[in-house]
């Protein structure tokens, strides 16, 4: 699916460029991505590359509910409403029960799912309109 490509692609960007604005590890959310599926104490890089695996999945998945789920007008827009409700979920619900993740600044968190939900918007937008012409 292309639009969860970009989508995983780019809705990191908003934590990463406020990490590295504030001279802080840019990878500390991906290592906090792999305690949902490793120990806490496991190292850094094993932590790295669980978190881009948990990462990777995670987002695939909602790219394929959303591009289901998603209006045909004002797509990109409802892409990000529904990226907040997808924060609300993953940072409120789930990430409350992972101290890693609850440990993460919420704002540049809550804005890399904007991100992603205005990506799928984006592309499914695009794509949507090509598939009519």
């Amino acid at each position: 699916m292309v639009a969860g490509a970009f989508a995983w692609a780019l809705s990191g960007l908003p934590s990463t460029a406020w990490a590295l604005l504030r001279d802080g590890d840019p990878l500390v959310a991906a290592r906090a991505a792999g305690t949902l599926v490793l120990s806490p104490t496991a190292g850094p890089t094993a932590l790295l590359v669980a978190g881009a695996g948990a990462h990777t999945v995670i987002s695939f998945a909602w790219a394929m509910l959303l591009a289901l789920a998603l209006p045909r007008r004002r797509t990109t827009l409802a892409g990000a409403a529904a990226g907040l409700g997808i924060a609300a979920l993953d940072l409120g619900v789930v990430g409350r029960r992972y101290p890693a993740v609850r440990a993460l600044p919420p704002l540049p968190q809550v804005a890399d799912h904007l991100a992603f939900g205005a990506v799928i918007g984006a592309v499914l937008a695009r794509r949507r309109g090509r598939s009519r012409r």
